[in-house]
């Protein structure tokens, strides 16, 4: 049994492999540890605590596959609930569907019984605050706020440039080894409403096959939905790659995407042996426990170029 998230993942970690011991799946277990991050309001790019839309609306963004069936369920852009993992998964096992969106995420939420709540804390409403008065600076028309302008313009100009981006990533291998993963985002800081990035799109952020392996992606999602970077690294592992190598041939495809906002690009990945990697083409670090494990090691990624 065994359990990989990224560095953020730490403080959901220990709950995910206490499940695995219990006798839990491996879905069981990546959603309990995603779900403590979702809560965790230290954490500025997941659920709770997350950092706005340029509206000042948290819209989060999660998906959670089943590499033994490959069913999967995701939700995008929604706003009000803290735990959009757990509503993908009741997305995968109640409906026909596998991604909801917006209004119709939050109705289904609502149908289920999941409790609402306000998700923007008085840190992250002051973080977006003084962002937005960044932008007034630029601002030619002193009687209107810039963001109320062409919303567009401020995506390229303003915030995008500093924008902070980040997901929490789980994969597990449970005591049947079946491999399950989930990642949860609430986005790129101060996107343009609406946005949806590769976190709930099943292939590019999130992809698992118990048969080959699985990997999660964080990073600016626009280029791993072009390059299906997930998906690409389970194939590669599916070929006959390590999942470090697997990582490594799926970062060439990033590297030669033009993208004038690119930055740092992470994810972690393991094959259906256990054999586990997380890469980065910055200096950063991912968390493992297995059923050997008191608590959870957490070690360097490799460095990738992309």
């Amino acid at each position: 049994m065994l359990v990989i998230a990224s560095a953020n993942g730490r403080v959901g970690i220990g709950a995910a492999m206490d499940m695995l011991c219990g006798g839990g799946s491996a879905l069981d277990a990546v959603e309990a540890g995603t779900r403590l991050v979702e809560s965790n309001p230290d954490d500025h790019t997941v659920g709770f605590g997350g950092l706005p839309n340029l509206l000042g609306e948290v819209e989060l963004d999660a998906s959670i596959m089943d590499g033994s069936t490959l069913a999967a369920g995701a939700v995008a852009a929604l706003k009000g609930f803290e735990h959009p993992v757990s509503l993908a998964r009741r997305v995968m096992t109640e409906l026909p569907h596998v991604l909801l969106a917006a209004e119709g995420a939050a109705r289904f939420a609502d149908e289920l019984g999941f409790q609402r709540k306000e998700l923007l804390t008085d840190e992250a409403r002051e973080i977006w605050q003084a962002r937005m008065r960044e932008l007034d600076d630029k601002n030619q028309n002193p009687d209107t706020p810039a963001y109320l302008q062409t919303l567009a313009r401020w995506v390229h100009e303003g915030p995008e440039a500093k924008a902070q981006a980040g997901t929490v990533d789980f994969i597990a291998i449970d005591g049947q080894n079946n491999i399950a993963s989930a990642v949860s985002t609430s986005g790129i800081a101060l996107h343009y409403p609406g946005r949806v990035g590769d976190s709930p799109i099943i292939g590019a952020g999130n992809y698992a096959d118990t048969r080959h392996g699985a990997c999660a992606f964080t990073g600016r999602g626009e280029m791993s939905i072009r390059t299906a970077t997930a998906h690409t690294v389970v194939t590669h592992m599916r070929a006959g790659m390590s999942s470090l190598e697997a990582c490594h041939e799926a970062a060439k495809d990033l590297k030669n995407l033009d993208d004038a906002y690119r930055g740092a690009t992470s994810f972690i990945a393991v094959d259906r042996h256990g054999n586990h990697c997380g890469v980065s083409n910055r200096d950063a670090t991912y968390v493992y426990q297995d059923e050997s494990m008191a608590v959870f090691a957490e070690v360097e990624r490799t460095r990738i170029d992309a």
